[in-house]
């Protein structure tokens, strides 16, 4: 029924957001407060602790906020990309998607994307859901279709979709209406660090005197093999110092809804990766997977950590942007 349950609710982003409007008012009211003070938490079974813990700061214009068609370059352009604005991604990270097509529009990019576009299928693919995800594939396939032959690349910021869009020409490989398409699809697929890795930059960075830890997300590093490509665009950074953590391949726990299926096992894993975080002194933590963002932020919390989380694009959109990252973080 668990499962039936996230199944049911996180591939849909207007279910989604009828989710976020109750966390809100659960947040807002201040029955979160009184559920942890009072130990009635304890009384839940542990996925449901595990969702609860995990569950980020509700802000409902960023909730239930939109994205334009197209985002026009703001330096002379250089290519014509498409944008995935992925399923949790859009609801509870929607400032991440801001701050990718404004990094993109101040790189000579005119971002366009597509209004339809829905669940690709990451989270059934992961799961061994693989008639599901072919059905959510097609779909996705069926909504890029109109942009895919006028873009030059399909950018992605979550790494957990962007190993399964790269997947898509294996994943419908015998199916005669989808077969090319979908592999025509993959072709273009790329992940935001890629894209902006292989661009000479145009904008210009402001300093970030910052002490931050970059952790690699799994899907990225292991599944996709990208890891030095992040590392180049923190580097250019002035003022930034990068600390690796320790056991860096080790995954945080979250791999997709693992940490919610299997709480224990996956708080074993984030309260190591936060151990290993605490060592580097860093008072931010950048990654570039939303579900790893969430699961660091609660086993940070849970070791009485205080350590900002920001995904990649957001850090390199406070030194464009020279803003704050006060207003640029995830959490």
């Amino acid at each position: 029924l668990f499962r039936q349950f996230i199944f049911s609710i996180f591939p849909y982003p207007k279910r989604l957001r009828w989710v976020a409007l109750k966390l809100w008012a659960y947040q807002k009211t201040g029955l979160q407060w009184l559920v942890r003070a009072t130990g009635l938490l304890e009384l839940l079974p542990a996925r449901l602790r595990a969702m609860e813990s995990m569950a980020p700061s509700i802000r409902l214009s960023d909730a239930f906020s939109s994205m334009p068609e197209v985002v026009p370059a703001v330096t002379p352009k250089r290519r014509r990309v498409a944008m995935l604005l992925g399923c949790v991604q859009r609801v509870f990270f929607s400032n991440v998607n801001r701050a990718t097509a404004r990094v993109l529009a101040a790189e000579g990019c005119e971002v366009v994307i597509p209004q339809g576009q829905g669940c690709c299928g990451a989270l059934m693919f992961h799961t061994g859901l693989e008639n599901e995800a072919i059905a959510m594939a097609r779909q996705f396939i069926d909504a890029f279709e109109t942009e895919l032959s006028t873009v030059d690349t399909l950018v992605i910021n979550a790494a957990g979709c962007g190993s399964t869009l790269k997947e898509y020409g294996y994943l419908l490989r015998n199916d005669p209406d989808y077969a090319t398409r979908a592999k025509a699809l993959a072709d273009k697929c790329r992940d935001i660090s890629e894209v902006l890795a292989d661009l000479e930059p145009q904008a210009t960075r402001h300093p970030l005197p910052l002490r931050i830890a970059y952790h690699d997300a799994c899907h990225l590093q292991h599944a996709q093999q990208i890891s030095a490509e992040p590392r180049k665009l923190l580097a250019s950074i002035p003022e930034l110092e990068v600390c690796e953590i320790q056991e860096s391949e080790l995954c945080c726990g979250s791999a997709g809804i693992y940490n919610l299926l299997e709480p224990e096992s996956a708080r074993e894993l984030g309260t190591r990766k936060a151990q290993h975080i605490a060592t580097t002194g860093a008072n931010v933590l950048v990654s570039s997977n939303p579900g790893c963002l969430l699961q660091m932020k609660a086993s940070l919390e849970q070791e009485g950590r205080t350590v900002q989380t920001m995904h990649l694009v957001e850090l390199l959109d406070a030194s464009i942007q020279n803003t704050s990252l006060d207003n640029s973080a995830t959490n």
